[in-house]
């Protein structure tokens, strides 16, 4: 989850892929993974002593501890541009993602999506600029039929046990 969330954040603000790193020189380069591997190695050395405070940690109720997590965001998010619109749309965002909770949706197909819809959405035009806006062009070709009737299937076979308890409910 944290290595998806950087790299739509470096997906953002860098278009193409790995330039960041290409710009660096060889030595920056180098320099920059044994920093990784020297922060890995310190946190290791700093985290298996901690684990009893970690555990005392998670002992805390809930309703002390996700206030406190609340506010820590929110200092956070405030500090970076001094601006009370990204406050609330963390805010915002923390809501929805708690409403999304409630409702028992899932976070890995949304994160997914948001990663890979822009991409998705470039090659659909390119396929429709080079069919020249038919789009039975994904239907003609087998491999792509094949995988949307898959696609179609596994939604249907998804929406039928919802829509079977939705039918119970109305009739």
């Amino acid at each position: 989850m944290t290595y998806a969330t950087e790299k739509v954040s470096w997906q953002r603000f860098l278009p193409k892929r790995g330039e960041w790193l290409r710009c660096l020189g060889p030595a920056l380069r180098g320099s920059l993974i044994v920093s990784f591997l020297f922060g890995n190695l310190f946190l290791l050395v700093l985290n298996i002593p901690l684990i009893g405070i970690w555990v005392r940690l998670l002992r805390i109720p809930h309703y002390f501890l996700y206030p406190a997590i609340v506010v820590l965001i929110s200092i956070g998010v405030y500090s970076l541009d001094h601006s009370l619109f990204d406050v609330w749309t963390t805010l915002g965002f923390g809501v929805l993602g708690y409403v999304l909770r409630l409702y028992r949706y899932e976070p890995a197909p949304l994160l997914i999506g948001f990663i890979l819809g822009p991409t998705m959405e470039e090659y659909l035009r390119r396929a429709m600029l080079l069919s020249r806006g038919d789009p039975m062009t994904f239907l003609k070709h087998p491999g792509s039929a094949i995988m949307i009737t898959i696609s179609v299937l596994l939604l249907v076979l998804t929406a039928l046990p919802g829509l079977k308890r939705l039918a119970k409910s109305i009739g």
